[in-house]
């Protein structure tokens, strides 16, 4: 099995990429080697979404907004790493 490909689209008109490359940078952080990689890609028209090997797990117009760290960690686990504790992370999931 390969190591997730985790991919953050995000709008360049919008001036996102300083949003995205710190979600990208606490992803890292928290996952470490055990990703494949972390890939910014420029879009347009106000995209901003995040993919683990294509699958899309969080999108900010259907998901009312953008994840804070504990939760795209937590996406991100769920899709990626269903094994994975995330500590105080996930001590704050709501119930």
């Amino acid at each position: 099995m390969s190591a997730p490909r985790i991919t953050i689209t995000y709008c360049t008109q919008c001036n996102w990429l300083l949003r995205a490359s710190w979600m990208a940078g606490e992803l890292l952080n928290t996952f470490g080697t055990e990703l494949g990689s972390v890939t910014l890609v420029p879009g347009t028209g106000g995209v901003f979404h995040i993919d683990v090997d294509g699958q899309q797990i969080w999108e900010r117009k259907r998901d009312n907004g953008f994840p804070d760290a504990a939760a795209l960690k937590r996406v991100v686990r769920d899709v990626a790493f269903p094994d994975w504790n995330l500590g105080h992370a996930d001590q704050s999931a709501p119930e």
